[in-house]
């Protein structure tokens, strides 16, 4: 089959799939150097995306603009007029991305990876299965990579950082940890905003960087456009007088996110964070992740490569873990937006600070 001379990738949110799909990204440009590549997203991963080395555009679809966006990613995906479309999402509006192309090649997730299969009919052809009964997010992208490359080789995650981006992630985190900081011993902690089922309670972020702080480690609170109200309200509380915790409040920009990230990674630092995009962020970057759990099962959507349970064993020689309540409800994970339990989402408020403190230290520690 001849090599494809325009590629088009589609996969339009969110961040942390479009983190996601980032190894699928780099296998086309491996084995595909001569190709011109183009991505489909939403606007507000485009800046993510765009300095892609060997990306030659981003197409922007502006979900929230109704049949406008539409209309101008069908003259949009037109003009560029690929001759392999990707569905790298898997539902009815990746679906309409790639037909709208007019490519005769449109492949994609296995009918079974789809949260939408009967959009998987607009394929003309599609990956196998990710191998595994549980497998991850990324096991399913780097199926579709197999497919379309025939490499199985290593994956490449990072969302490949210029020299300089990676100056200023040293230079930020520098400024940022306070002054006694020993930065291979420091806890990055991502903040999640409240009303979501993913998030731990205010309160326990506080509790987890006192004891941080109490502990003699230094700790990074970081909290981007959605969680800024509760960056500023623990900054406000949690700044005077704890010498051990720092604060990013209303942090904006994913690739000085990401900057930041490779640093602390450099360095042997850690994030915790819950189910977020950020989180996935930080693991493509590299950087240790405790991940806290509740809704979503870590095996399909956590840090990966997969994380171990923190448990009796210690660290287990794995790069990234992670805490889930004990005891867990019997309705997790659940995979729900909205919680239906009659205390909340206990399976997250449930997750106690003393553990988080105690395998954050142990992580540090180690």
């Amino acid at each position: 089959m001849r090599d494809p001379q325009r590629i088009l990738l589609v996969r339009l949110s969110h961040l942390g799939d479009v983190v996601h799909a980032l190894p699928l990204f780099h296998a086309l440009r491996a084995r595909f150097p001569a190709a011109r590549i183009a991505w489909v997203t939403q606007p507000e991963y485009a800046e993510l995306v765009a300095p892609l080395p060997g990306l030659e555009r981003v197409l922007v679809f502006g979900r929230r603009e109704g049949a406008r966006a539409w209309l101008r990613l069908r003259d949009d995906v037109q003009a560029f007029a690929p001759d392999l479309a990707v569905d790298a999402q898997g539902n009815f509006k990746s679906a309409l991305a790639v037909l709208s192309a007019g490519s005769a090649r449109r492949v994609g997730l296995h009918r079974c990876d789809w949260r939408e299969p009967m959009g998987s009919l607009a394929l003309s052809e599609t990956a196998p299965p990710a191998p595994g009964k549980a497998p991850h997010a990324v096991d399913r992208m780097l199926a579709l990579a197999r497919h379309l490359t025939g490499d199985d080789g290593e994956p490449r995650c990072d969302p490949a950082l210029s020299e300089g981006e990676r100056a200023q992630g040293r230079e930020v985190l520098e400024r940022l940890l306070p002054p006694r900081a020993d930065a291979a011993r420091a806890v990055l902690v991502q903040l999640a905003a409240a009303g979501d089922v993913r998030s731990w309670p205010a309160e326990h972020f506080a509790g987890l960087l006192r004891a941080l702080d109490a502990a003699g480690r230094s700790a990074l609170a970081i909290s981007g456009p959605a969680e800024e109200a509760l960056g500023r309200e623990l900054e406000a509380s949690l700044g005077a007088g704890r010498g051990g915790i720092a604060h990013w409040v209303g942090q904006r920009g994913l690739r000085e996110l990401a900057g930041l990230f490779q640093a602390a990674a450099e360095r042997g630092s850690l994030l915790v964070a819950c189910d977020s995009g950020p989180m996935h962020l930080a693991a493509a970057c590299g950087l240790r992740v405790l991940a806290l759990s509740g809704p979503q099962d870590h095996r399909f959507t956590g840090p990966w490569p997969p994380a171990a349970p923190m448990g009796d064993h210690g660290v287990n020689g794995r790069l990234h873990h992670v805490l889930r309540a004990e005891p867990e409800p019997a309705c997790a994970p659940c995979f729900a937006r909205r919680c239906s339990h009659e205390r909340g989402p206990v399976c997250m408020s449930d997750i106690a600070v003393a553990r988080a403190a105690g395998a954050a230290l142990e992580l540090t520690s180690a």
